[in-house]
């Protein structure tokens, strides 16, 4: 794997406009992750997913080269019917198209040659590898007061003209002073059995709101890791969501620090999965000052042999006084032969805070069936019911309408009456 490292490597510099010193970054980035390669279950943050072997196993060897000379077609199929939207779409990991055409020009700035930084040395080899390949870094800047008129999607899609296929995809996204952004993941996928690696960095500054969604619905083979790094500043908001479902295998992967007073972040997802589908949401909330809070729920349906994994973990630094944090995760195995692994994870160096943290799995509660067949419904509908009200608690925490109905159509989720 070492030389073909190399020589992808070379070729994305010769075909790439990239500044001596941006060269030198991505050598020193290339090395370490030639270093330590893949990670796998040797590493206590991967040893529910052991991400080299599923590759071996799931793709074989890897191409790490993509000629972003050669524009795709834009298909407006591809976009979300009934919901007016601002778009970034990517197609085989090239931007192809980026309009703002609900937003004020002057209120947002797009920067499309950002330096690669160093502060991102050590979190994991693939953040190494995506800042070694990445073709470019995109930083979109959300001026001071300008409150976004409409969501934006950020459409990933793939094609059949790829395939073993390695991309690297890097976004920053600024939030200045009292300003606010929602955003949408959309995962399409139309190609097979490639690895796809995302690096997003917020920073979100005094006053500032984020709503940040992640869709990967559509059934597909390809491997994605998603790593999401969020810096808040004093009495900002976070709020994720992921809906976590159509990959062959999936990990999203969250680091939130809140760095300032009265700073909070919310992270609620569900994991739905059938087959052989692997998945896994990780995430570390760092609580760095006093008055900050955080909550995280996370829900997971699984069958016919599909793995799905939650490691959550709350930090609370010495300084972080009135600390409020919550984390659960449940999950229902539908058969004997879905896994389920959790590691809820406290680590707490204050103590004036309020913290639990909790995990629990197993299946459909048959007594409640039973109760729900004697009022008419068949077994069929019984089992929905259930799943459905187990997830819809996951859902509700969503805030804004639009898209929480868009996410209850996507799954299939009614209110029962």
């Amino acid at each position: 794997m070492e030389e073909q490292l190399k020589t992808d490597f070379l070729k994305i510099i010769r075909n790439s406009k990239f500044s001596k010193n941006n060269i030198k970054l991505k050598e020193d980035y290339l090395n370490k992750f030639i270093e330590s390669g893949f990670p796998n279950k040797n590493n206590e943050n991967w040893k529910f997913s052991d991400i080299n072997q599923i590759i071996k196993k799931k793709i074989g060897d890897l191409s790490f080269y993509n000629d972003y000379s050669l524009s795709n077609e834009v298909n407006s199929s591809d976009f979300i019917d009934g919901l007016e939207h601002n778009k970034i779409v990517f197609i085989n990991g090239r931007i192809e198209k980026i309009d703002f055409g609900y937003e004020d020009k002057d209120k947002i700035e797009i920067l499309d040659e950002v330096e690669v930084k160093k502060n991102f040395d050590n979190i994991n080899s693939l953040i190494n590898l995506n800042n070694a390949f990445a073709n470019k870094f995109y930083k979109i800047i959300i001026k001071k007061n300008y409150i976004f008129k409409k969501p934006l999607i950020i459409y990933h899609i793939t094609n059949n003209k790829i395939k073993s296929k390695n991309i690297n995809l890097r976004l920053d996204f600024l939030l200045e002073k009292n300003s606010s952004l929602k955003i949408i993941d959309m995962f399409n996928d139309k190609s097979e059995k490639n690895f796809i690696n995302i690096f997003y960095n917020f920073e979100l500054n005094q006053d500032s709101i984020l709503k940040n969604y992640k869709i990967d619905k559509i059934e597909n083979n390809n491997i994605k890791y998603s790593y999401n790094n969020i810096e808040q500043d004093t009495n900002s908001i976070s709020e994720t969501f992921i809906l976590s479902s159509g990959s062959n295998f999936t990990k999203n992967e969250f680091n939130c620090n809140l760095n300032g007073k009265y700073s909070s972040a919310f992270i609620n997802g569900i994991i739905s999965l059938k087959k052989i589908q692997h998945h896994e949401i990780k995430s570390n909330i760092n609580h760095l000052i006093d008055n900050t809070k955080s909550y995280q729920l996370i829900k997971s349906v699984l069958e016919e042999d599909s793995k799905g994994v939650y490691q959550g973990k709350i930090f609370v630094n010495s300084k972080a006084q009135k600390t409020d944090g919550y984390q659960l995760s449940k999950a229902i195995l539908l058969n004997e032969t879905s896994e389920f692994n959790a590691k809820p994870e406290l680590e707490i160096y204050a103590d004036d805070v309020k913290c639990s943290h909790g995990s629990a799995s197993g299946s459909l509660n048959e007594n409640s069936i039973f109760y729900l067949m004697s009022r008419g419904l068949n077994y069929r509908e019984a089992k929905e019911l259930l799943i459905n009200g187990f997830l819809l608690d996951v859902v509700e925490k969503i805030t804004d309408s639009e898209v929480k109905n868009l996410i209850k159509n996507m799954i299939g989720l009614k209110e029962w009456i």
